[in-house]
């Protein structure tokens, strides 16, 4: 894939991503077509490479993804904000203590290069495990937020001046929603962005459901 810049969620898209606010700041590389299988483009191949499964066909294809990822997020990244950053990636699914736990995007996120140190920490960690959300479990922000706790061992003294929120995909949004959230309730008065590899868009301009909105 060519190298390509961040773009920014702005009023025209974000009725794309229900629990988006305009006081929300996210930015994202591509865009992933729902419902469509992996020769619809190469986002579509990029991010269901990398949400493979361990035993699951294709698994060996994971490993390429997640470095074709980080070498997109390094170049668009400005290293002036990733100097003073903590990237914080969005746990997965299934806890750590899961056999199926899924650390894509700490992976994603310690693969970056730039030209100058990242500070990758997983100050959100995930309590219980759930079902996948692109397996259709559908859980709303309180929800997640509930699940999730601060590991105090990574905070340092101090908020960080900025902290990124790093995810593979925004759908709806609860995701960032709920990390936002409570990243915030931690650390008052650090800078939250929501760094995501692509963002869900429809096929075709029909009508989109409040259901389709929310998967």
């Amino acid at each position: 894939m060519s190298a390509v810049r961040f773009q920014k969620i702005e009023d025209h898209n974000r009725p794309d991503h229900h629990y988006l606010t305009a006081e929300d700041s996210c930015i994202f590389l591509y865009e992933y077509t729902r419902g469509m299988g992996f020769a619809h483009s190469e986002t579509n191949s990029l991010i269901l490479n990398l949400k493979k499964k361990k035993n699951s066909g294709g698994y060996h294809w994971k490993a390429d993804a997640i470095a074709k990822c980080a070498a997109a997020i390094g170049p668009a990244l400005n290293p002036l904000w990733l100097a003073e950053a903590v990237l914080v990636p969005v746990p997965p699914s299934k806890a750590k203590t899961d056999e199926f736990y899924d650390d894509r995007m700490t992976r994603v996120c310690k693969a970056i290069v730039s030209t100058v140190p990242i500070d990758v920490r997983e100050i959100v960690y995930q309590i219980q495990s759930t079902d996948a959300v692109h397996d259709g479990n559908r859980l709303s922000p309180a929800e997640l937020r509930n699940n999730y706790k601060i590991d105090e061992n990574l905070c340092s003294p101090g908020d960080p001046k900025y902290i990124g929120i790093v995810d593979d995909m925004l759908t709806a949004g609860a995701h960032f929603r709920a990390m936002k959230d409570i990243l915030k309730a931690r650390f008052p008065t650090s800078i939250i962005t929501g760094i995501f590899i692509a963002r869900r868009v429809f096929p075709n301009s029909g009508a989109v459901s409040l259901d389709d909105l929310l998967a």
